[in-house]
């Protein structure tokens, strides 16, 4: 393919046909800024203007993000137009935004405050809109806050939630300058088909969408002396929190972390990692069962809860593929309240558990009902590791200089197996390990499993288990990729005995609440690091190496699948629907638009029933409307 020339500010630069004003001066080595796109995604709408350049012979501006090159073409990019016009446009965005910089929860890590810095402006010369501090903020969900005020329009939540999630919640609605992003109908993120993933946290550029913040509830917990808190970490965590302390992308940091949650005040620290063993010893166990009883395959793991309440909307004819096994985070609080308690001497009513996780879908799992077969809670708080790393900072704990700390017995010894559960591809890989050496009596040849590792959004691999003869599993990542499979199982085209799913791209160590931003390259540094516990620091890789889940079986649980294991560490899911959102109310000639899209809904059960809303004005529909 023949190269084409451009010249970027007097320098001459090749580049393939096709490819932006951007990517050429990127080539060229000068930076353009810009708030709408997003490249990784292919997110490149050309609407925050801010990447404007000057093209000699065009009258007007160009986007640099989506205007091809040709040939010969002449580009200025810090032309005295550009940087005005650059200025003006960032300006008015400022004048239409909130001005709570110092408290906004993307203080200092802003892709608008860095955008401002990068352009030049040094104030704001137009009027400034009034915004009430609470108006247009949505907290309906556990997981996420809605704040519309900060909206900049960039659609980047949009085109994740319907791109890369296929679960298309958000969207644009109204018109001109009323536009902005909501759920259907303008419904509360609680009442639509949202799974809580929190992608589009990590998506926003600004501080339109974050995390239901429970900071000040787990300190209120630790203050209060009549409380035994106990934590624990999911395996990501020790992989990325390193990030918000200034340190490279893929920094292991489990000893620290440990030291900071010590001094934080948890009265023991735990790990999920632990429970990821156990989870590994029921789920490897649930399957052989199902492969040698004739029960339904392909078996689908149970552990990332944004996944579960999407195939709960989305694939409810199947949901009796999923491991009715917990979550790692749900095993471990209802060991933490009755094991533990038990072996401890304390009342389960007076343990506190506090999960760290990297996703905000924890939140929501950690309330749904069903979770509390210990007679309570099975999680108290979940944070994530954004908000772990503000409580340190809140703390006063020098990160960086702390002395490496071990975990508490009995919940805190865990096997390298369990510290891959991170990275997409870790459960499989967790779990093959065992189900071979449960049915071989053997362990693998090698246990590094290559073909279920990697950020390809499906993976396959088929594997030899002794009498079991060639078992082939599937690995998908990102909900579109899951639904790929999904759509093979309803057509009776997957020929798998196991499937993982992992609701984020890249598995955990990209989850909704890991550190911003995550890229491909950061997923790769954060999964690096996991594989490098397993191989190279942990003494046991297997689940079934435990000692600790090796006890508690002798001495509590008895068997895997059997009578407790099955009241504490199992659960059922609930159909929610369809792949139509919840049934909406029929539009009636006559409301108008505002009118129309906001109904009355009474929750049934699982259902939320729309109802429509009676004895509206009946005005016409404008012309403009009926089209």
């Amino acid at each position: 393919m023949s190269l084409i020339t451009v010249k970027v500010n007097n320098i001459n630069v090749e580049v393939e046909p096709g490819a932006t004003i951007f990517a050429a001066a990127q080539k060229a080595g000068f930076t353009i800024p810009t708030l709408c796109a997003w490249f990784e995604i292919g997110h490149t709408p050309g609407a925050c203007r801010v990447c404007l350049v000057e093209v000699e012979g065009q009258r007007n501006l160009i986007a640099s993000c989506v205007y091809p090159v040709t040939e010969g073409m002449v580009i200025h990019t810090n032309t005295g137009r550009v940087r005005t016009a650059r200025r003006m446009v960032v300006e008015l965005l400022l004048a239409d935004h909130p001005q709570e910089c110092n408290y906004c929860i993307r203080n200092g890590n802003c892709e608008l405050q860095r955008v401002a810095e990068q352009v030049g402006v040094k104030e704001v010369r137009f009027e400034r809109t009034y915004f009430p501090e609470t108006g247009g903020i949505d907290s309906s969900s556990p997981s996420l806050v809605r704040d519309n005020r900060k909206c900049i329009n960039c659609h980047r939540c949009v085109t994740v939630c319907e791109q890369v999630q296929t679960v298309s919640v958000l969207t644009p609605a109204w018109r001109g300058g009323d536009v902005k992003v909501v759920p259907a109908f303008d419904m509360p993120l609680i009442e639509s088909n949202c799974i809580a993933c929190g992608q589009c946290i990590m998506a926003c550029p600004v501080g339109a969408i974050y995390e239901k913040d429970d900071v000040d509830a787990v300190w209120k917990e630790l203050q209060n002396p009549s409380k035994h808190v106990v934590v624990q970490e999911a395996p990501a965590i020790r992989a990325a929190l390193g990030e918000e302390f200034g340190l490279p992308p893929g920094s292991l940091v489990t000893g620290k972390m440990i030291a900071a949650l010590r001094k934080l005040g948890f009265d023991k620290v735990f790990d999920t990692n632990f429970a990821a063993d156990l989870t590994i010893i029921e789920e490897g166990n649930e399957l052989l069962k199902r492969v040698k009883e004739g029960g339904k395959l392909p078996m689908i793991t149970s552990c990332s809860p944004g996944w579960i309440k999407f195939c709960e909307h989305f694939y409810p004819d199947l949901l009796d593929h999923l491991s009715t096994c917990k979550s790692p985070q749900q095993m471990f609080g209802a060991m933490a309240k009755t094991y533990y308690a038990q072996t401890a001497g304390i009342d389960p009513k007076d343990i506190v558990v506090v999960s760290i996780m990297p996703c905000t879908a924890k939140k929501f799992e950690a309330q749904r009902p069903e979770m509390n077969s210990s007679g309570y809670r099975d999680v108290d708080y979940v944070l994530t590791t954004r908000e772990l790393a503000r409580m340190i900072k809140e703390g006063g704990i020098d990160f960086l200089n702390l002395a490496d700390e071990a975990h508490d017995a009995p919940m805190g010894e865990y096997t390298g197996a369990g510290t891959i559960f991170g990275a997409t591809g870790g459960v499989m890989e967790a779990a093959l390990r065992t189900v071979y050496a449960v049915v071989t009596g053997e362990n693998l040849p090698n246990l590094n499993i290559i073909p279920v590792r990697g950020l390809e959004g499906v993976k396959e691999a088929t594997l030899k288990v002794g009498p079991l003869g060639d078992v082939s599993v599937a690995i998908a990542h990102g909900l579109g990729n899951a639904r790929k499979i999904m759509d093979l199982i309803r057509e009776g085209k997957a020929n798998y005995a196991f499937i993982e799913v992992m609701c984020c791209p890249g598995g955990c160590i990209a989850g909704g609440g890991e550190p911003i931003p995550t890229t491909n390259e950061i997923r790769t540094l954060r999964s690096a690091a996991l594989y490098k516990d397993d191989g190279g620091v942990q003494k046991y890789r297997q689940s079934h190496e435990n000692p600790s889940i090796t006890k508690i079986y002798d001495v509590f649980l008895k068997e895997p699948l059997g009578h407790k294991s099955h009241e504490l560490l199992h659960t059922h899911y609930l159909a929610r629907g369809t792949d139509a959102p919840h049934p909406l109310p029929k539009r009636p000639e006559g409301h108008k638009s505002h009118e129309l899209l906001h109904g009355h809904v009474v929750t049934r059960g699982s259902e939320l029933v729309h109802q429509a809303c009676e004895g509206a004005e009946k005005d016409p529909l404008s012309p403009e409307e009926k089209r």
